[in-house]
């Protein structure tokens, strides 16, 4: 599913780089990559979902290398085919929860918002607990609370691929435990791909793979 080669980055600021000689994920697997803060593990899911270049090297997720794609079409792909949990949720404060679920529908006119789509938004949201809480701006949400709308956002539009980065940092054990099973029992059903970054490493017997990120990648900056 996802095959990266000598992929070389560095933000234009400066300060961070690095070199990732190989990695390759295989389709339908649940991957979890950990590695203490600053070590690049969100940088590696900016570049593969393509919101991130490199500056050499080839990202290809499935049949499409992202290296070689504008940012339109980079764009587009995403929206349509990659589900992404960030970190800071990216969720929009002026709209409620239900209007932030649906939003990859709203801006892609690749994708059609019909009665079957709004229907799975408001199933979604009652799977991880915020059903009652469809009509309720963001901004009055808890961090827990906010996390769950974008997994729902990011099961939305039944994604090939889904980037996870601390899917769970925010809620509490009960919570996590029920996101996690929404998460791998779609994987086992969707026959979908999961990476995940986690600090948790309670959770990483949910995972078939764990890749240390700082064994894999080495700086810029040191030789091959």
């Amino acid at each position: 599913m996802i095959r990266i080669r000598d992929l070389e980055f560095r933000y234009s600021h400066g300060g961070f780089s690095l070199r990732v000689p190989e990695l390759t994920v295989e389709p339908c697997a649940r991957t979890a990559v950990i590695g203490p803060s600053g070590c690049g593990k969100t940088t590696l899911l900016g570049l593969i979902a393509g919101i991130l270049v490199p500056e050499s090297g080839s990202v290809l997720v499935g049949d499409t290398e992202m290296t070689k794609l504008a940012d339109a079409a980079r764009r587009a792909f995403r929206v349509r085919r990659i589900g992404l949990v960030l970190q800071e949720f990216e969720l929009l404060e002026h709209l409620n929860v239900l209007d932030n679920i649906l939003l990859p529908y709203r801006i892609s006119p690749a994708l059609k918002l019909d009665r079957d789509v709004r229907n799975r938004a408001i199933e979604l949201a009652g799977q991880v607990g915020i059903g009652d809480k469809l009509r309720r701006c963001v901004r009055r949400l808890s961090q827990g609370e906010r996390q769950r709308v974008a997994v729902c956002r990011a099961l939305l539009i039944r994604p090939d691929l889904l980037l996870c980065d601390e899917p769970t940092g925010n809620l509490d054990e009960t919570n996590k435990q029920h996101v996690l099973d929404i998460l791998g029992d779609y994987v086992s059903r969707c026959r979908a791909t999961l990476v995940a970054v986690t600090h948790d490493h309670e959770i990483l017997g949910r995972f078939d793979r764990v890749v240390d990120f700082p064994k894999l990648r080495v700086s810029a900056e040191q030789p091959p």
